[in-house]
């Protein structure tokens, strides 16, 4: 078998498929490929996510429901890099992306690049958005 390295977000709130569903809605060529659930035996909620499997832009995810709760969250030292296309595609991300979350650098000139914002979504999830 292939070694293959694949981001894995855990999600603490019982939100995987939301922001699954968020983050394919939001990018081309994307999609939910498997979806494993807690049954009614447990251990986590029924009907939350055990393990699914996502592509975003290609890009191979994963993310599950954690039913134990961790003193840890998502770090915007780790984030999504998203090489934009154009304008008004950063500026889509950008606003869709920081909607009830927190803007650590606003979409602007930073002298690196011609556009780059960076945000952490309503989910906890950070991303950097590019355009050169």
């Amino acid at each position: 078998m292939k070694q293959q390295i694949t981001t894995f977000l855990t999600f603490q709130k019982n939100n995987a498929e939301e922001a699954m569903n968020f983050y394919v809605d939001l990018f081309n060529n994307s999609e939910i490929i498997e979806v494993q659930r807690y049954g009614k035996d447990g251990p986590g909620t029924e009907g939350t996510i055990i393990r699914a499997i996502f592509e975003l832009n290609g890009k191979q995810f994963l993310c599950s429901d954690s039913f134990i709760q961790h003193d840890w969250n998502f770090t915007p030292a780790v984030s999504n890099w998203v090489e934009c296309e154009n304008d008004k595609e950063i500026e889509q991300l950008f606003k869709k992306l920081s909607e009830n979350g927190d803007v650590k650098m606003p979409l602007d000139n930073y002298g690196f690049s011609k556009q780059f914002a960076f945000v952490e979504d309503r989910f906890g999830v950070s991303w950097q958005l590019n355009l050169e």
